[in-house]
């Protein structure tokens, strides 16, 4: 399976909870319900996944975590808010940089369309892709 195809069961799959939950729950909800979708598909999933962070040759344990790791290869950060920021590509990056991950997820739920949430990000990626799944998702909901 190509990283593309997780990603977008990803979006497929955040998609659908949105359609039915709408914005105006918190995080830990979507949450919940994500992973539960992707869990339903096969797909392995880590919530609340620890993000170590080694200085100078030591593990520190900052308190650190991914939302979720889907499959061992994609990070998701899930949000609730007005808007995104930086910060929060910034702390995407971060945890893919920390995870040794390629491709990460930035998902806002507190949105009027999903698709305006959803920010796909990159760290190194090396792997040949399938990009027309991940076009194809965003594509459907615009027919919403």
């Amino acid at each position: 399976m190509y990283t593309s195809d997780i990603t977008a069961a990803i979006i497929r799959a955040a998609i659908t909870i949105h359609r039915k939950l709408g914005p105006g729950l918190l995080e830990s909800a979507y949450e919940a319900c994500l992973a539960f979708e992707l869990e339903k598909l096969g797909l392995r999933v880590e919530r609340q996944k620890p993000v170590p962070l080694v200085y100078e040759s030591v593990k520190l344990d900052c308190g650190f975590r991914a939302d979720l790791v889907v499959e061992g290869r994609v990070v998701v950060e899930l949000k609730c808010k007005e808007a995104l920021h930086p910060v929060d590509e910034a702390q995407l990056l971060s945890h893919l940089r920390l995870l040794n991950i390629s491709v990460g997820l930035l998902i806002n739920f507190h949105v009027v369309l999903l698709k305006h949430g959803i920010k796909r990000m990159v760290n190194n990626y090396r792997e040949e892709i399938s990009t027309d799944a991940y076009k194809n998702t965003l594509t459907a909901e615009v027919a919403e």
